[in-house]
């Protein structure tokens, strides 16, 4: 078992691979009822489960990536976990450390392990990246003395990534990594892309709210989220996939009107549906954008499942039909836009938008590959 945080998630090596082997042959359960989770079944599970357990701690316990590093000043112990012990690394390159260092890369915890540097040391000092998982584990309700210390005590910052100047500062160390990013370096947050399609229809939108008023815009996730930062300033809320619609359609029944939802044609047939049929069902007077580039363009352009049928999945759902509006998102059709926004959006009942055309990333992907393609008819 290993935990997985967000500089871990965001890093990227080398790795060197194998041969093949050859895959597992295909075979069914012992258990014929194994997943299926009737209460019943699941506590039976459950108690397997729990039987695998003291298995687990025992392959951490012997597990290469969890090492005990003894040293004589036994004044402060160091547990280091997954991707921290890189940053105290760096504070001590050759692994020459003052402290005993317990390095947490496996679990669960080495209960052993981390009794042996907590009995031995007067203070410990945990590192890890993201949540005080383990901080919290150790530290408890008998930690009296205050033995226990990392991100909840203040000793490292309770918010943010830990990184080498952190980590020196925790140990009493001169920081000399100097992480801060120099002024000179200009910040440059993420903006979709020149000549997206997301760009036109939230300049419409804009144009459009300037009657109805601010933060009434739901969005989801996807390239199209990036329609929250400025120049836009266009959405009010991104949660987790899905949850635009469902917001908007809370929304407009708590008397929110009008309710606007942004989803992308990938992530609408991925979690959008279902909440557009709610709204259906109840005849809920939000407008729904499914802004509609052919792609999935946020993870690299794989092929969407509703490239082709958004109109008829919308209609098959129950909206109207005289209410599902297909435009072109360009900067000679804003007025077009606004217009067909607007009656949405005044329509008391479910409407459908969507703003149709070809992610700018995908087109010019598909370009070259035509360009190379006629080159080598002609060659």
């Amino acid at each position: 078992m290993m935990r997985i945080t967000t500089r871990l998630s965001h890093s990227r090596a080398g790795i060197e691979t194998r041969p093949l082997k050859q895959e597992n042959k295909l075979k069914y359960p012992e258990d014929p009822i194994q997943f299926v989770l009737l209460p019943s079944n699941a506590r039976k599970r459950y108690k397997g489960l729990l039987s695998l357990q003291s298995l687990m701690e025992q392959e951490s316990e012997r597990s290469s990536f969890n090492t005990y590093y003894p040293a004589r000043n036994k004044s402060l112990g160091i547990i280091a976990c997954g991707i921290a012990f890189n940053y105290l690394m760096e504070n001590y390159p050759e692994r020459k450390f003052p402290h005993p260092v317990l390095q947490l890369g496996q679990y669960p915890l080495p209960f052993s392990k981390v009794e042996k540097i907590v009995n031995e040391c007067e203070q410990v000092l945990i590192l890890e990246d993201g949540y005080p998982l383990v901080e919290e584990m150790l530290k408890g309700y008998l930690d009296k003395n205050s033995k226990i210390k990392g991100r909840l005590d203040g000793t490292i910052p309770r918010d943010g990534e830990l990184n080498p100047d952190i980590v020196a500062k925790a140990l009493g160390k001169e920081v000399k990594f100097g992480m801060k990013v120099p002024d000179i370096v200009a910040n440059r947050p993420p903006e979709l892309c020149a000549g997206c399609s997301h760009r036109d229809i939230y300049n419409a939108l804009n144009e459009t709210m300037k009657e109805f008023g601010k933060q009434k815009v739901f969005s989801d996730i996807g390239c199209y989220t990036l329609g929250a930062l400025p120049p836009w300033n266009s959405i009010n809320s991104c949660v987790d996939m899905g949850a635009s619609i469902t917001m908007a359609k809370g929304a407009a029944d708590a008397g929110v009107h009008p309710s606007i939802a942004v989803i992308g044609d990938s992530t609408f047939t991925h979690s959008g549906m279902t909440a557009l049929l709610d709204c259906v069902y109840e005849n809920t007077p939000v407008t729904v954008i499914i802004s509609d580039n052919g792609t999935t363009g946020m993870t690299g352009g794989q092929a969407s499942h509703a490239t082709g049928r958004l109109e008829e999945i919308c209609i098959g759902l129950g909206v109207k039909p005289e209410h599902v509006r297909v435009l072109t998102p360009l900067p000679k059709y804003h007025d077009e836009m606004v217009n067909v926004l607007r009656e949405e959006m005044l329509y008391e009942g479910v409407s459908v938008v969507i703003p149709r055309r070809e992610c700018i990333q995908t087109l010019g992907r598909i370009k070259k590959e035509v360009k190379v393609k006629v080159e080598e008819v002609v060659k």
